[in-house]
């Protein structure tokens, strides 16, 4: 089994990172913690409320094998989250594997994980010319990123990303990540039934609603 994090901070975007989540949680059976800076309810682009399982005081990056960056409308309350940004400056030259989508690779540069790799991101550019620790000279215009230990994505690309990571893993995702259309089933490929384990399961759970 592998370690998967998620970061949180205010804003954040769960739209472009659940292809990955749930394929990880659902498909594999990974287990996410979820680590904020502070123990406190976060407020997602989408209006979900999230509590962090974990806090950075209390996570130590270099345990994970990868550290997922959703995106944010709103990227300045964690980019200037101190104690946020040393959480990822403490995974430098270490073996985790850094996903960042959208607007997150901005984190990553402040924290010093960028730094001499090529990158792209879904921010506006008059956000690199802002700050000087984005080195605009590595970003390359393009809609997923591989570059050593980190990953990068654009929002809209969310799918190809989530890809890309789970295939950095190894793990058999088949050759159309989710990309299958409803007109390509057959009717009865379309019509599902449990196994009788799993019925019997479901009948035992169902005794105690009735």
């Amino acid at each position: 089994m592998k370690k998967f994090a998620v970061l949180l901070y205010p804003d954040f975007s769960l739209q472009e990172i659940t292809c990955l989540t749930s394929a990880l949680t659902l498909w594999f059976g990974e287990k996410i913690d979820f680590i904020a800076s502070e123990n406190k309810e976060y407020l997602s682009e989408e209006g979900f409320h999230v509590i962090p399982t974990k806090t950075t005081a209390e996570a130590k990056i270099r345990d994970y094998d990868c550290v997922i960056l959703p995106g944010t409308i709103h990227p300045l309350p964690a980019l200037f989250d101190n104690e946020l940004i040393d959480f990822l400056k403490s995974g430098m030259d270490s073996n985790v594997v850094f996903a960042a989508i959208s607007s997150s690779p901005i984190l990553l540069s402040k924290a010093g994980i960028l730094n001499g790799k090529k990158f792209t991101s879904g921010y506006f550019m008059q956000m690199a010319d802002t700050f000087e620790f984005v080195e605009k000279s590595n970003f390359i215009h393009k809609g997923v990123i591989e570059d050593g230990n980190v990953i990068t994505g654009i929002g809209m690309f969310f799918r190809e990303f989530a890809e890309t990571v789970l295939r950095r893993f190894g793990y058999d995702i088949g050759e159309n990540f989710m990309r299958d259309k409803p007109e390509d089933f057959t009717e009865e490929e379309l019509t599902f039934y449990w196994s009788e384990d799993d019925y019997q399961d479901f009948l035992v759970e169902l005794k105690a609603y009735t």
